[in-house]
């Protein structure tokens, strides 16, 4: 399928799978034309990018982490132990995110007379 049906098929943008395919996320065939050639199995990674991308994670540590990732009935799994802590990882650094922004919050609410 080329990156438009691509497109359709995932609820990507075709600016953000050639964005995958530059950060090395997808390596689609390209056609002498130059057209670009997707498989099934790149809807499947674009799922599991999306996924990733919403739990917070950058293109950067999804390369990292895809491979060692398991998709099993939709559910994504990691298949190598340090993957695991590095997730946990991301986790915490999370939770300490939330934290300093419930801080703030509170802070406002303070400043402007917001008692919750």
């Amino acid at each position: 399928m080329r990156i438009g049906e691509l497109a359709r098929r995932t609820g990507v943008s075709e600016r953000a799978l050639r964005y995958y395919e530059k950060q090395g996320l997808l390596t689609p065939e390209r056609r002498p034309s130059g057209y670009r050639v997707y498989g099934e199995a790149d809807v499947a990674a674009v799922r599991r990018i999306r996924i990733l991308l919403a739990a917070g994670l950058n293109t950067a540590q999804i390369l990292e982490v895809l491979p060692c990732l398991v998709d099993e009935d939709g559910w994504l799994t990691p298949d190598c132990p340090e993957l695991a802590d590095a997730l946990r990882q991301q986790r915490s650094r999370l939770d300490a995110a939330i934290g300093e922004l419930e801080t703030t919050r509170a802070n406002l609410d303070t400043i402007i007379g917001d008692r919750r």
